[in-house]
């Protein structure tokens, strides 16, 4: 059993008592995996937002803000695109490539029908063919003995080919692929949509806003058990000792502490930090609000409300800081408790 935020005695807010705890990470076969699936249409261009949304239901792999974070780093959006290897469109696919797996969805015009010609010009077939080969390319990965996050895994073979990711055991070490991998995960939070749910509050307010961002600048940071603090990511120990990044708590406590400008530090461990700070009835969770999960026998696991029934998180060995759905099962039935703080 490994674990989510650690470190056996720890100090604590000012005043604070040092506590002796232990936390849990996610089991490893237990926790969900993905990223959030609500895309905010207003981030895309408007002709593509429909096939951007139809893309992200093709699997659960594969959501429409990683469809549109990819394109944004395939072809910065412009359909008619040519790279200096002849990779092609919106998705940048490789004339090879798109023999194979091009899909006529779409017409020349617009319209949102086939016209008899798979084209990677036509945005529609671009788009989804992209989510065609990424469920195919998250379908394959999953299949090879490597280990690392299946998201950044199947980002990698698209740009790499899947070959290299068997080959190096993971993410390629080329720096083209490093770069294309996290800045695809990162970006996804700027097209996630955070949009209110009916009869959620309205806002975190000004603090709990800040609390986001600072959190939200991670994303596709890698966890690491015991790493990353108020400094930001940093190497853990144990199984995350050649790991540089943050767990499920450190997470929490740079978020705060930075959104306070350095006024409010929190507990390192998150059974600790669901004990301090203002508590908040589920029902009336803002973004920016900490909720706790009792995932094995006390909160042993925490993140950031952002909105939506979503919520922004550092789960396990071998994943990345990443967004999640309060409504996802292996979360829903679980005991959660909600603190505000600023």
């Amino acid at each position: 059993m490994t674990g989510c935020a650690v470190l056996g005695l720890l100090g604590s807010l000012v005043g604070l008592a040092v506590v002796g705890a232990v936390e849990e990470e996610q089991e490893q076969d237990a926790a969900p995996a993905g990223f959030a699936t609500t895309l905010d249409a207003k981030q895309v261009p408007p002709e593509f937002g429909p096939w951007i949304e139809r893309a992200g239901q093709q699997c659960e792999e594969v959501s429409a803000p990683l469809v549109a974070a990819q394109i944004q780093a395939e072809s910065n959006w412009d359909p008619t695109a040519v790279s200096p290897a002849r990779a092609q469109g919106l998705s940048q696919f490789i004339p090879g490539t798109w023999a194979t797996w091009g899909v006529d969805a779409a017409g020349k015009n617009g319209e949102a029908r086939p016209d008899g010609v798979a084209d990677p010009f036509t945005p529609g077939d671009a788009i989804m063919t992209q989510a065609r080969y990424d469920c195919w390319l998250a379908g394959k990965v999953k299949k090879m003995n490597v280990g690392g996050d299946p998201t950044r895994l199947m980002l990698a073979a698209y740009n790499a080919g899947p070959g290299a990711v068997q080959e190096y055991g993971g993410v390629p070490p080329y720096p083209e692929t490093q770069t294309y991998v996290t800045r695809i995960i990162t970006s996804m939070a700027d097209f996630t949509g955070t949009e209110q749910a009916e009869g959620e509050a309205e806002g975190g307010g000004e603090f709990g806003d800040r609390v986001v961002a600072n959190a939200k600048k991670w994303l596709g940071t890698p966890y690491s058990w015991g790493g990353g603090g108020p400094e930001g990511p940093g190497r853990g120990f144990a199984q995350g000792a050649n790991t540089v990044g943050f767990d499920c708590s450190s997470l929490v406590q740079y978020a705060v502490y930075h959104a306070s400008d350095g006024e409010t530090l929190l507990p390192r461990v998150s059974q600790v930090q669901v004990t301090v700070g203002e508590e908040v009835s589920p029902s009336e969770i803002r973004p920016g609000d900490v909720i706790g999960f009792n995932l094995n026998g006390s909160f042993d696991h925490i993140g950031i409300y952002i909105g939506n029934r979503q919520f922004l998180h550092a789960p396990k060995t071998g994943d990345v800081v990443k967004i999640s759905n309060l409504d996802e099962p292996y979360y829903a039935g679980r005991p959660q408790k909600v603190r505000r703080f600023g």
